[in-house]
């Protein structure tokens, strides 16, 4: 699968992200966002996994250039991060995606984990062209999705045993799309711990989770996206 890193136009300058192609050359457009560490391995690794599955997957790099392996440091990449900015690049990057040759269909899909995860409902709420939206253990203080605004459906992934985007929260938030009129689908995996999809992680990993948190998230952006996916 061809994979690249690319440029593309955001807040009146330029952004990067790895793009990962599927082998058939074209597929829907999916935008995969960071976790609180930065475009590190794991995510260019979820990207080829999309492309494997048939997607056209970019992740932008929203901290432009600098990754982290401390959680102290990435805690302060992550409070520093001026959310205004970040939804620019992921508009950015939702515009290259639906203007590549390679992109089917008018609507791509977001997912994202963490402090992506939140992004990835931020940037649903702010974009009409995202026609899919995926959150794994979504959460950021200073992230305020407009919720009325929403047009995209949501599959949300939880841990039982998480402290920071917790089950409550989970349930929060689904019965507030719910009464806007919006859907929401929430799973919530029980014995799994924030950051269960991180198989880079193995103190936290949890390879059941994982499997079917994946396979859903395949399922519902080819729902949702086209069958061309």
């Amino acid at each position: 699968m061809p994979h690249e890193m690319v440029e593309f136009k955001s807040n009146g300058g330029t952004a990067g992200g790895y793009l990962a192609m599927p082998d058939s050359g074209t597929g829907a457009g999916v935008v995969v966002i960071q976790e609180w560490w930065g475009l590190v391995p794991h995510i260019k690794d979820v990207c080829e996994r999309f492309a494997a599955e048939g997607f056209v997957a970019l992740a932008p790099d929203l901290y432009h250039g600098r990754t982290t392996t401390s959680p102290d440091e990435a805690g302060k990449l992550m409070m520093a991060l001026n959310i205004e900015g970040a939804e620019k690049d992921l508009r950015g990057a939702i515009e290259y995606l639906l203007a590549h040759e390679s992109v089917a269909g008018d609507r791509v899909g977001t997912v994202g984990f963490c402090m992506g995860g939140a992004l990835s409902l931020y940037a649903a709420s702010k974009n009409e062209q995202v026609g899919a939206c995926v959150v794994f253990y979504g959460g950021h203080p200073k992230v305020k999705p407009d919720l009325e605004n929403m047009r995209a459906p949501l599959l949300g992934l939880y841990a039982e045993r998480d402290d920071f985007a917790t089950p409550a929260l989970a349930r929060e938030l689904e019965a507030k799309l719910t009464s806007l009129g919006k859907s929401a689908e929430i799973h919530v995996y029980d014995n799994a711990d924030h950051a269960f999809f991180n198989d880079e992680r193995p103190e936290v990993f949890n390879a059941t989770a994982a499997a079917d948190a994946w396979q859903r998230t395949v399922r519902f952006f080819r729902e949702h996206l086209g069958e061309k996916a």
